[in-house]
């Protein structure tokens, strides 16, 4: 039985169009700094490449965007946000910048919880439930156990995420625009150059945590 009402297909339609005005905005952000840098490159790919599966997701017919390769692609962009944020320091004679590491680090945490939630949602589908995990279990008891713990786990991981990504689209909506003449720190900066992002990465994140809580 199908779980579609016509309220649920007017939430998808909206979340289908908020994420694809996220990716519209990430290629013309793209075209507009062709001089990026090549973490700056892979980085709007994997936020083009989520906000596009995110619009398609609640449309797809037999479930395509969901699988195995899917939860792979998105598990890898979901470690590359935090991994990339360290670069190794090229000369021998200077010290690494300890606190700009870590604020870059935590300004990566987001878009990296977001690529976890979906490749989460390509294993796992509507709601984060699982489907039949016990099918393997040798002993009755076992089977048991197992099929009552992982409906248990599976929303434990789905509120986590979606409770951590509600609250970076509070953070990121709430934000005021940067200053264009005057940003001197380096995330100030960045974000100059992009002064729409932290709406666009709002927008993403709250539409990525609803999605977490709806059949799809």
């Amino acid at each position: 039985m199908s779980d579609r009402t016509p309220a649920l297909d007017a939430v998808h339609g909206m979340l289908t169009l908020s994420f694809t005005v996220a990716a519209l905005h990430v290629l013309w952000h793209g075209a507009r700094a062709p001089r990026v840098g090549r973490r700056d490159r892979v980085d709007l790919l994997l936020h083009f490449a989520m906000a596009a599966a995110m619009a398609a997701m609640p449309w797809s017919p037999g479930r395509p965007l969901s699988g195995r390769a899917m939860a792979v692609v998105f598990t890898a962009a979901a470690l590359w946000f935090p991994l990339s944020a360290f670069r190794p320091v090229r000369s021998l004679g200077r010290r690494p910048d300890t606190a700009g590491t870590a604020a870059v680090f935590a300004g990566r945490l987001p878009p990296a919880a977001g690529m976890a939630a979906m490749a989460w949602m390509s294993r796992h589908g509507a709601a984060g439930v699982p489907g039949t995990l016990a099918a393997d279990v040798p002993s009755a008891t076992a089977a048991h156990g197992h099929a009552a713990a992982a409906p248990t786990t599976a929303t434990l991981v789905t509120a986590v995420l979606a409770v951590y990504l509600l609250g970076c689209a509070v953070r990121s909506l709430t934000r005021p625009m940067p200053a264009l003449r005057t940003a001197t720190a380096p995330a100030h900066r960045a974000a100059a150059t992009d002064p729409y992002g932290h709406v666009r990465d709002g927008a993403m994140s709250l539409g990525t945590a609803v999605m977490l809580l709806l059949p799809h």
